[in-house]
């Protein structure tokens, strides 16, 4: 790679800020980093938070990424079926080092036919479906299998960021990031996994969830079928 190493997001419509935002952060930290926010236009994208992230290029006009990422959030459900996009992530991870994903993100990578045979991370809610991918499904923070790296749900975002700069400039220059942005999670309840928060709380969050979860298999599921009748 050259002295310039370029990380590039997909970014998109209903998007979980934090998916993107979190490493980020982590790489824009980086020396010789370059970010690149992609959409299909540079027209203002909503979060799924209400307020909105200006692209840097498009699909068209993006260049090599070194690095690709697919964030996740409720604006993934319509990602998987958008041929565009797919396209898109599939010409990129030919020369990509590292094709990578946070939270749901991953599902976008399966249905790009990216995660056949590989270990992969998701959110708690959603990391079976990979299995209609191919992928292989594990309950981790952040996976690395080959050139394949992905985190989990939104705030593993931050380790995931870690994990690929240490991979590209080595542990001391990750450390030095993690040092510099203070993060030292404490937080002030162990509910960060359905083990740590207990039946009570998993049943609450899944429930509140159903309506979304039901649209997301189901857009895995047609992903997954057209992936099948195109032979891959």
């Amino acid at each position: 790679m050259s002295e310039t190493i370029h990380f590039g997001f997909l970014l998109f419509p209903d998007i979980t800020q934090l998916d993107l935002t979190g490493p980020a952060e982590v790489f824009g930290s980086a020396p010789g980093a370059q970010i690149h926010l992609i959409w299909k236009s540079l027209s203002p994208v909503p979060t799924s938070a209400g307020w909105k992230i200006v692209p840097t290029t498009s699909i068209e006009t993006c260049p090599q990424l070194d690095v690709i990422c697919v964030p996740g959030g409720p604006g993934q459900i319509a990602l998987m079926d958008d041929a565009p996009v797919l396209a898109f992530l599939h010409r990129q991870a030919e020369r990509a080092h590292f094709v990578t994903s946070v939270c749901t993100g991953s599902l976008v990578l399966g249905a790009a036919g990216l995660l056949r045979g590989y270990r992969a991370a998701c959110h708690w809610m959603s990391k079976n479906q990979l299995e209609l991918f191919g992928a292989i499904p594990e309950d981790a923070r952040v996976v690395r299998d080959r050139n394949r790296i992905t985190g989990g749900g939104v705030t593993a975002g931050i380790d995931f960021g870690l994990t690929v700069v240490a991979e590209l400039y080595g542990e001391e220059t990750a450390k030095s990031i993690q040092l510099a942005i203070e993060y030292n999670p404490q937080p002030p309840f162990a509910a960060g996994s359905p083990v740590g928060a207990g039946r009570k709380v998993t049943e609450r969050v899944t429930e509140n969830a159903q309506a979304r979860q039901a649209r997301r298999l189901d857009a895995s599921k047609k992903a997954a079928a057209n992936l099948a009748a195109a032979g891959c």
